[in-house]
């Protein structure tokens, strides 16, 4: 229930806004907005400095529909394993 706060106003009764911290959803929209951009850029760098990776490669990049059959299928040949 809205908490209603009764004042001898002209205009009658008014509700306050739904708040966390003080912030309503009109005032954290855009830190919202630029906090996932920031987000999705972050991911994004992650993926392309870890796609050497052949854990990142069979786990994460196999299963892009689309693009997923760039990574799978390539043997690494004898002469670079180090072992």
């Amino acid at each position: 229930m809205p908490a209603t706060i009764t004042t001898p106003s002209p205009r009658g009764k008014f509700r306050v806004a739904p708040h966390v911290f003080g912030m309503t959803a009109k005032v954290a929209r855009p830190y919202v907005t630029a906090l996932g951009g920031f987000g999705a850029v972050a991911g994004f760098a992650a993926i392309y400095l870890m796609e050497g990776v052949p854990r990142v490669q069979h786990d994460i990049l196999a299963k892009i529909p689309i693009l997923g059959s760039y990574w799978t299928g390539r043997e690494i040949p004898a002469s670079d394993n180090p072992f």
